[in-house]
């Protein structure tokens, strides 16, 4: 099993055009916690790829329209988008994820611009793109409110914005809280200090943020991820979801051991004949900018 207390060196490539102040200061430590999961980020998103997929098709960008994809990881939700002919622009504030994303997308036509920046700012003109992407990603921003903001100011008069957000009352919630309960600093689950990413889910919550910019259909859909067992669901999120690495390497081997031992337990839940069927319900926001 990869170690937990190590992380991938970033490339020089993720950082080489970004200004000194690209992340936000209190974002900077959900940097490190994201990044931790390094290239192995990419099974997080597969696993969670049919939402992935069903957020890309309700974007559904025309050949050549320009699309934006926020909090990229490895660029998955990117990937998708230029399969559909969008000309993409993908950001993220771990520059390992985005190393990752930049080698998993050679030879993707249209080629995907990958960018070293910040939900909360966003380094391009009012009205730059078409449409606007974020899946499970711009949820986890330090500032919301300052988030949406960037959401409407770079989405063009009619423009397109999808967002894929966990519930704040499912199965993920209930596994960010069963990590939190270990955490021996804990925090909203798992992110920067400031209100609880799973808000995103709630549909008053999206309407008082971004209801004022966009005419607003929300969607919801469950994910379902197909695992051998308990222990494999386990090194699957050691190895490649950040806020566990990060809070295992901070744990002593008596804590890590519990942590395990309640994450199993969790998961048996899901047993099916043939192995781990784990279902986790999400939302689609869909908006039209006005």
């Amino acid at each position: 099993m990869t170690d937990i207390a190590s992380t991938t060196t970033p490339s020089a490539l993720a950082t080489a055009a970004a200004p000194a102040d690209a992340i936000a200061p209190h974002n900077a430590g959900a940097a490190a916690v994201w990044d931790a999961g390094g290239a192995a980020y990419d099974t997080v998103s597969f696993a969670i790829s049919d939402a992935l997929a069903h957020a890309a098709q309700r974007l559904a960008p025309a050949p050549g329209d320009r699309v934006l994809d926020i909090a990229t990881g490895t660029g998955w939700t990117a990937r998708n988008a230029a399969r559909l002919g969008a000309r993409v622009t993908a950001v993220d504030i771990a520059p390992a994820l985005l190393a990752a994303a930049r080698e998993l997308s050679a030879g993707v036509e249209p080629p995907i611009d990958y960018r070293l920046a910040d939900a909360e700012r966003l380094p391009f003109p009012d009205g730059a793109f078409d449409g606007v992407i974020s899946t499970f990603g711009v949820m986890f921003a330090g500032d919301p409110d300052r988030a949406a903001a960037e959401l409407a100011r770079v989405c063009r008069p009619g423009g397109r914005l999808v967002l894929a957000v966990w519930t704040p009352d499912g199965a993920v919630a209930t596994f960010f809280g069963l990590i939190a309960g270990h955490d021996p600093a804990p925090g909203p689950e798992p992110g920067p200090a400031g209100p609880s990413p799973l808000a995103w889910g709630d549909p008053e919550v999206v309407a008082a943020r971004l209801g004022d910019a966009f005419d607003l259909v929300l969607e919801d859909g469950v994910n379902h991820a197909h695992h051998a067992d308990e222990a494999a669901i386990r090194a699957w999120y050691e190895t490649g979801f950040g806020p566990l690495r990060h809070l295992l390497a901070r744990l002593d081997e008596p804590a890590r051991a519990a942590l395990r031992r309640d994450m199993d337990a969790y998961h048996a839940h899901y047993r099916t004949p043939a192995g781990l069927r784990v279902a986790r319900d999400y939302r689609v926001v869909i908006g039209r900018r006005r």
